[in-house]
């Protein structure tokens, strides 16, 4: 199984991994005006295919194998 970790202060709020991502386990949520991903899929959901990671133009994206 898979996680992803986003790193909020890296995140840009650009949307690539949100787009990229197969399972949809990505979206984009508003914090103090910041737009940033988060992870949103339940245990499982993620497949692993580090899309979001490849993607991500700030680096903000880990995909950890748990």
């Amino acid at each position: 199984m898979f996680t992803v970790e986003i790193d909020i202060e890296k995140c840009a709020g650009c949307g690539d991994c949100v787009d990229f991502c197969p399972s949809q386990s990505l979206e984009l949520v508003t914090d103090n005006g910041k737009e940033h991903a988060v992870f949103v899929g339940e245990e499982g959901d993620c497949i692993g295919c580090m899309s979001c990671q490849e993607v991500c133009p700030e680096n903000a994206i880990t995909v950890l194998e748990v």
